[in-house]
């Protein structure tokens, strides 16, 4: 089964903090699975962030989106997010990342916003890459 990548994880394989960003490659290079919020959340923050202009993402991004199987998000995960809002008390996007990744069928969510070591629904086990 493969993992799943929150945004932050993404994020830091595209940028300049040199620990992080080697942890995070050596994660995507293993073909990990994305989500299209991730994709959104990325493209949000290298433009508010990173200053990237839309050109630059369109450009840029689906190479690098390209290593990474991408999943898209509807009314199944939405409504599986608000279950994991009330079971576990995570936010509407955080629970919506959590299932996504259960929806994919992924065992692990590397996240570092996340309660590392945390399992969800004894199919997923959020963990941070950076500990």
């Amino acid at each position: 089964m493969s993992a799943f990548l929150d945004s932050n994880v993404v994020l830091y394989a595209l940028g300049s903090e040199e620990p992080k960003r080697l942890r995070a490659l050596d994660l995507i290079a293993v073909r990990p699975t994305i989500s299209t919020q991730v994709v959104n959340e990325c493209s949000h923050v290298l433009r508010r962030k990173a200053g990237w202009e839309p050109g630059q993402l369109a450009q840029e991004l689906p190479m690098f989106l390209g290593l990474m199987r991408v999943v898209d998000i509807g009314m199944l995960q939405i409504r599986e997010a608000w279950r994991i809002a009330e079971r576990y008390g995570y936010s509407h996007f955080d629970s919506l990342i959590i299932a996504s990744a259960l929806y994919a069928g992924c065992r692990t969510l590397w996240t570092e916003d996340l309660q590392h070591g945390q399992v969800i629904d004894a199919k997923l086990t959020l963990s941070n890459p950076f500990v």
